[in-house]
């Protein structure tokens, strides 16, 4: 704890006198231009891995980077995915998934989770994914955990349609989805193409197709 202090005080010291204005801005207003689904995993940073500054990405993180489906009872995700495209206007959404998940590796190689049952229910948002990836082959635990960290991309998003602000937006025309997979130990990111459903690297395809139209 003593060094999360340490790097408020620093932060504090040194880095906030270097961008008040930015921090003036941003006091009373905020526009950010998309909206961010990632895991709570310490070791995916939306802003770092972007290199976004404050105020320019609206942030959901979760165990799974999970959208639940819309329904009678929305919890605080759906509150955010709707305050962000009803309220903000965010052009975008991103979910972004992530390698060596370990949501995503629970649910692939059936881990007990007993001992966790908030986390064992939270994940049965992930079932289509997990079906999904259960149905196709794979040489070994690792193609499988990797196959269901892109399984449940896809699934998410097709979550997130079920949301009735992002049914009309979409139906506007004025806001797209993307789906984003994050390798940890090599910092690249592959991107849905949403025709054929495969992921291709964004380096290489940096105007990767959106699914604004899917």
């Amino acid at each position: 704890m003593q060094d999360i202090v340490a790097g408020f005080l620093r932060f504090q010291k040194e880095v906030f006198p270097t961008r008040k204005e930015l921090f003036r801005e941003l006091a009373t207003s905020q526009t950010p231009t998309a909206l961010f689904i990632s895991c709570s995993d310490s070791r995916m940073v939306p802003e770092l891995v972007t290199q976004r500054e404050p105020g320019d990405l609206f942030v959901i993180r979760n165990a799974g980077n999970i959208v639940p489906s819309f329904g009678p009872e929305p919890g605080g995700v759906s509150a955010t995915v709707e305050f962000a495209v009803s309220a903000l206007k965010v052009s975008d959404i991103v979910v972004c998934g992530h390698s060596d998940c370990g949501a995503m590796k629970a649910i692939a190689t059936c881990a007990c989770l007993d001992n966790m049952p908030a986390v064992k229910s939270w994940l049965r948002h992930a079932d289509a994914a997990r079906m999904i990836n259960e149905a196709r082959p794979h040489n070994d635990e690792q193609s499988r955990v990797d196959g269901m960290v892109r399984a449940n991309v896809i699934a998410q998003l097709n979550n997130l349609r079920t949301h009735p602000s992002v049914a009309v937006a979409l139906s506007q025309g004025v806001l797209a989805l993307h789906g984003w997979v994050y390798d940890i130990e090599t910092g690249s990111i592959d991107a849905l193409e949403p025709l054929t459903e495969r992921f291709i690297p964004l380096a290489d395809h940096p105007a990767a197709v959106d699914l604004k139209q899917a």
